[in-house]
């Protein structure tokens, strides 16, 4: 089989590795790809949201299955696209996509159909929406309706910051005509939980949660980033929580889609908050989370391939999904400065044992050598019987991944461990 994954980051590698597992597999194209997976697929420079392109590429390579990773591709109709040309996909339809395409969209399916949320507001009217601020409470949450690069959301601890995020958002235009709406919304407290589904549109099977570390610096301190590292599962989701959110949350989501005629199939995820009052959405992802793919599929047993294309024919049920009963640890190496400014194009040296167990997100070749070319240059996962083995694991595999500027949080995990004590 000939195989396409669209994308060109850690995940993307996370994905490539996984599917390569089916001995069925003989080529793997990765549109645009990085340097750093060139090992595991042949990359082609085509940008992710050049549709046509990528169309023009599947037919004229005879693409036998196609896997659309980012959310930017989905939103537009790349899934759309390809399955017009008789090419089979993984991932939602551009109607479906919409769930994470516009905050607006989810707060009101969520709404209309009764799943646990965050109170909102919507505004189109910048004036509204800081006559708004003057009463509401605070701290609060500010989100631009569109994507954003997962910058989108900010959190105001007082009345002045929350109407800077408006203006920068409407006035400002800080995320383009994505801030053309926006949703202020009520401030949850309790830990949070990444889980991301199967689904064919009628089954849904959840993968193993898992602990993000968003913050650029230790202790939860510093700026808001793509992901720092990663650990599964989340000792905060047991297995009563989880009933309660198939219960509450999952199925009633699928089902809410398929009221609207928007079926969604593909990889559903769920951003949670664990509240006083019971779980709760932060947000929806109609993709595989990214560093969360990096150690929820190197847990996976079950073949990849098999489940995503059950996901397409409606054949879920049929199929068993199983993970391993292991903890996995998953360390991002940055460039110093991200995610503001940062050099790029210093050389990446990895010793044979970290390559073998790092996703490489943002690398370049540059004469021969690879460099790095973005602010999350590499994640390194290890995988372990207990959490305290995978997190000291991931750390002693990525001190293997070396370059000038390298920057790395000390703390991934040690929350978790908390939390399991």
């Amino acid at each position: 089989m000939k195989l396409l994954v669209v994308g060109g980051g850690g995940r993307e590698h996370a994905i490539i590795r996984a599917l390569r597992k089916n001995p069925a597999v003989e080529d793997i194209f990765a549109l645009p790809g990085n340097a750093g997976m060139a090992d595991d697929a042949t990359c082609v420079n085509i940008g992710a949201k050049d549709i046509p392109a990528i169309v023009e590429f599947a037919v004229a390579n005879k693409i036998d299955y196609a896997v659309v990773a980012p959310d930017d591709p989905l939103v537009l109709g790349c899934v759309d696209a390809l399955e017009e040309k008789g090419i089979p996909c993984f991932g939602p339809r551009a109607n479906a996509a919409i769930i994470e395409g516009s905050k607006v969209f989810s707060k009101n399916l969520m709404k209309k159909y009764g799943i646990p949320t965050a109170a909102y507001e919507v505004f189109s009217d910048m004036t509204a929406a800081l006559a708004y601020l003057d009463n509401a409470p605070i701290p609060t949450v500010i989100k631009a309706d569109g994507l954003a690069l997962g910058k989108g959301v900010i959190i105001a601890q007082t009345r002045e910051e929350a109407k800077a995020a408006v203006r920068s958002m409407m006035e400002d235009k800080m995320f383009g005509t994505s801030g053309d709406n926006i949703v202020i919304e009520e401030f949850l407290t309790g830990p949070e939980v990444s889980v991301l589904a199967f689904t064919d549109g009628e089954s849904l099977v959840p993968m193993v949660s898992s602990m993000d570390h968003k913050r650029a610096g230790d202790n939860d301190t510093g700026l808001n980033t793509g992901g720092m590292g990663t650990v599964a599962p989340n000792p905060y989701y047991t297995d009563a929580v989880a009933a309660e959110c198939m219960e509450k949350i999952f199925l009633p989501t699928v089902g809410a889609m398929n009221a609207e005629g928007r079926t969604f199939k593909g990889c559903l995820y769920f951003g949670l908050m664990l509240t006083p009052n019971g779980p709760k959405v932060i947000e929806y992802n109609c993709r595989f989370g990214d560093p969360e793919t990096q150690v929820v599929l190197p847990l996976l047993e079950s073949d990849l391939l098999t489940v995503m294309q059950a996901t397409t024919n409606g054949t879920l049920k049929d199929v068993d999904v199983c993970f391993a009963s292991k903890h996995a640890c998953c360390v991002i190496t940055a460039s110093a400065g991200y995610p503001a400014s940062y050099g790029k194009g210093y050389p990446i040296a990895m010793t044979e044992e970290a390559k073998a167990h790092t996703y490489v997100a943002g690398a370049a070749d540059k004469d021969g050598v690879l460099v790095t070319a973005g602010g999350r240059v590499t994640g390194t996962t290890a995988i372990a019987d207990s959490l305290e083995d995978a997190i000291r694991e991931a750390y002693r595999l990525a001190d293997g991944v070396q370059f000038e500027n390298a920057y790395r949080r000390s703390d991934i995990g040690q929350r978790a461990l908390a939390a399991k004590q």
